[in-house]
């Protein structure tokens, strides 16, 4: 089912009408639904008559009233192109949009053919940009250019980008830069390498993106003005991430003073929006309020929200620095507005909503606390989708755990108001359900110290069971095996105690793709990613603690630093789920003699 719809989108792309790719796309959701209820072949076969018919009926019956001039298919392509883009009439622009496609195939130019699909992109919904990409990559492909095939993985790749989807994003820029490396168009080169700096930067490899950009840097100035300027901009954004102001700021005053030199004003404003966030980190909070309102004129002209809302959320920071608070919130209330109408958010501005929460709780307004709690929680969760990656980084005075139960704690205060006496009844049940739990979790913890000693009275760690039946991974079995050694040599050399590791530092560090590497692990070390690096972390927290007296003094805040732990509670949830108890437990019985170090146990 899924090739035949894949076939149908890319016929009716090839026939070059965007609205008839519409019609496909109703036709075949009515029809989708249908088919959990259809369990009869013929049935089956059924509605995929109905829906080739659907597929195929617009283009005969407005081949007629759609048909593309020969004045048109006359026209050169850069004519076409230029009339794309400065056309403001739909019907026009579509017409030269379909004219550009069709005079391609006639004349069965695959870089032209590519190039249309682009312009539809350009010029298409969101929702479509996905599959016209995915023509783009058919057609490159067909050309059999690498160059050209690199360029249409590029492009799915600032798809997915614009999307927030980091990882796919950057699966699509490495098969771009597998294609490119071995042709001589350096701009396509440095262009990918544009695009891993920003995904680098979003994942927090910082120096990495400061490495990418400077080479970016260094071929545009020569190249091209305005990607010589954004180049200089992002580096500005990764030396202010890390903290490096004084760079940050000699960096935007060179893109500004280049701009100059170049008569080229295009970034002038995001340079001074860089440097008014540089101006609150370095505590010149009126500086900071006057650079950045500058700003917001021209960026709202251009309808960049994103960078309308960080402006907002550094002014209002500004101001609450400056023990402004009501103009502060002013500021705050705006971020928010912009939350709610496009669902922009990023790390840093997370703290807008904290700040907005203890403003309201001290003010005692409970219903407005609420709804920014709600609000956070929100927030949370599109972070959590979009950052993941950055996420378990950013400090949070609320943990999403805390602000529901807070959440609740609000709604049945202003539900049902105090109940003094039954919240004292509810919380003694609740102690004395402690007390029973705690008697209990003690037994049953002797227990599993018990049994933990027996499993690991030895100095090595369990053979690794491999599956019986290999062939069900699905991957190349060179692949499988190149993988499965760099894991071996990844464990032998203990580099799971690297701290924040994750499936795309790994798959990076393996140069593999993301999804075979998470094959591999399940299926030979039969775990998920995570628990994989986990479980080897925690083993080695183990020998130390059995065999190095000095390491059982130590805090679980530095037992988690020690293997790379980012978070305490992250480490104590690891070690409890590896062993069934806590590190203070564990410590505890091999402290009181409970554990002889050859047997496991005291007799």
């Amino acid at each position: 089912m899924l090739i035949l719809n894949k076939g149908f989108a890319r016929l009716m792309l090839f026939n070059g009408d965007r609205r008839q790719f519409h019609y496909w796309a109703a036709y075949k959701m009515r029809f989708l639904a249908l088919i959990p209820s259809i369990y009869s072949v013929h049935m089956l076969l059924k509605i995929y008559v109905i829906i080739f018919v659907l597929s195929v009926t617009p283009i005969f019956s407005q081949s007629s009233s759609h048909h593309v001039p020969d004045s048109l298919l006359e026209k050169s392509y850069d004519e076409l192109f230029n009339r794309i883009k400065v056309e403001n009439d739909q019907k026009m622009q579509d017409q030269y949009l379909r004219g550009f496609l069709v005079k391609a195939q006639k004349e069965k130019n695959w870089e032209e053919i590519v190039n249309g699909y682009k312009n539809y992109l350009h010029h298409s919904e969101r929702k479509l940009r996905l599959i016209y990409s995915d023509s783009m990559v058919y057609a490159s492909k067909k050309s059999g250019d690498s160059a050209l095939i690199g360029s249409a993985y590029l492009t799915r790749g600032i798809v997915y980008y614009g999307e927030k989807e980091n990882d796919k994003a950057l699966d699509y820029y490495i098969k771009a830069y597998d294609y490119i490396k071995n042709t001589q168009d350096t701009y396509l080169k440095n262009k990918v390498k544009y695009m891993i700096g920003h995904i680098k930067y979003y994942l927090g490899y910082y120096d990495q993106a400061v490495r990418l950009f400077e080479q970016c840097i260094a071929y545009f100035k020569v190249a091209n003005k305005r990607a010589y300027l954004n180049s200089l901009h992002s580096l500005a954004l990764c030396y202010n991430r890390m903290g490096n102001y004084g760079l940050c700021s000699e960096t935007n005053t060179l893109g500004l003073a280049e701009a100059k030199r170049l008569d080229n004003h295009s970034m002038d404003t995001y340079f001074t929006h860089s440097e008014g966030i540089n101006h609150y980190h370095r505590e010149n909070y009126d500086l900071a309020i006057k650079t950045l309102k500058e700003t917001l004129s021209f960026i709202k002209d251009r309808g960049d929200f994103a960078n309308v809302a960080v402006a907002y959320f550094y002014i209002g920071r500004s101001y609450w620095a400056m023990r402004q608070q009501e103009k502060a919130l002013m500021y705050f209330k705006k971020v928010d507005n912009i939350f709610s109408k496009r669902g922009y958010i990023r790390p840093d501005l997370r703290e807008n909503y904290e700040l907005l929460i203890d403003y309201y709780k001290n003010k005692q307004n409970s219903k407005t606390e609420l709804y920014y709690i709600k609000q956070l929680i929100k927030v949370d969760s599109v972070l959590n989708a979009t950052y993941k990656y950055l996420s378990g980084k950013i400090y949070k005075e609320y943990s999403t755990r805390e602000l529901v139960q807070q959440q609740a704690k609000i709604e049945k205060l202003l539900v049902k108001g105090k109940r003094k006496d039954s919240f004292l009844a509810m919380a003694g049940i609740i102690v004395l359900l402690f007390i029973m739990y705690g008697i209990y979790r003690h037994y049953r913890n002797r227990k599993k110290f018990a049994e933990l000693m027996k499993e690991i009275n030895t100095d090595k760690i369990p053979a690794k069971k491999k599956p019986s039946n290999p062939s069900k991974l699905a991957i190349k079995e060179e692949v499988a095996g190149t993988i499965l050694k760099k894991l071996d040599e990844f464990e032998e050399r203990k580099e799971y105690l690297q701290e924040d590791l994750t499936l795309v530092k790994l798959a990076a560090s393996f140069n593999a793709n993301n999804r075979y590497l998470s094959k591999v692990i399940a299926h030979y070390r039969q775990k998920g990613v995570v628990e994989y690096i986990n479980d080897l972390k925690i083993d080695h927290i183990i020998q130390l603690l059995k065999h190095k007296k000095l390491y059982r003094n130590y805090t679980n805040k530095a037992l988690a630093e020690e293997v790379g732990f980012s978070s305490t509670q992250r480490f104590v949830n690891a070690f409890k789920r590896r062993t069934g108890v806590s590190p203070t437990f564990f410590i505890g019985e091999i402290n009181k003699g409970n554990y002889t170090g050859k047997s496991g146990i005291k007799p």
